[in-house]
C-alpha cells in the first residue's frame, strides 16, 4: 500500500534550495549523509487538471492566511512572483526559489479532502 509520496525539486543550486526550505520555510529534515536533507514536508492534496498543452506537475503549498504567511515568508528573504490573485479556488501567489524554481502558495477556498 502506498504510504506516502516523495516530491523531487530540481534545481540549479540545491544546497541554496535546501537552506532554503529549511531556514525560511522552516521545514524539519533529517540528514541522509553527506549534507543530503530530505525534508518533512506538510500534509498534501493531489488533483488533476485537464491540460491542451504538455502534461506537467506543479508544486504549490497551501496556508491559511496568505497575507499573514506572505508577511512572515518576506522577513525571511522570500522573493515572490508577483502580487496574491484572487481565483475561484482560492488566493494565490507564487515564490522563487534560490535555485530558480518557483513554488505556488496559497489559500484555499474549496473543500479540504
Amino acid at each position: 500500500m502506498i504510504n506516502g509520496a516523495h516530491v523531487v525539486i530540481h534545481t540549479r543550486d540545491a544546497d541554496a534550495d535546501r537552506r532554503f526550505l529549511r531556514d525560511v520555510l522552516g521545514w524539519a529534515h533529517v540528514d541522509a549523509g553527506a549534507g543530503w536533507l530530505i525534508f518533512q514536508a506538510p500534509p498534501a492534496e493531489v488533483a488533476c487538471h485537464p491540460t491542451d498543452g504538455e502534461p506537467r506537475f506543479e508544486l504549490l503549498l497551501m496556508c491559511d492566511d496568505l497575507a499573514a504567511t506572505c508577511a512572515e515568508l518576506a522577513t525571511k528573504g522570500a522573493e515572490f512572483t508577483g502580487p496574491p490573485q484572487d481565483a475561484r479556488w482560492g488566493r494565490v501567489t507564487g515564490f522563487r526559489l534560490p535555485g530558480g524554481g518557483e513554488v505556488g502558495l496559497y489559500e484555499p477556498r474549496h473543500p479540504r479532502p
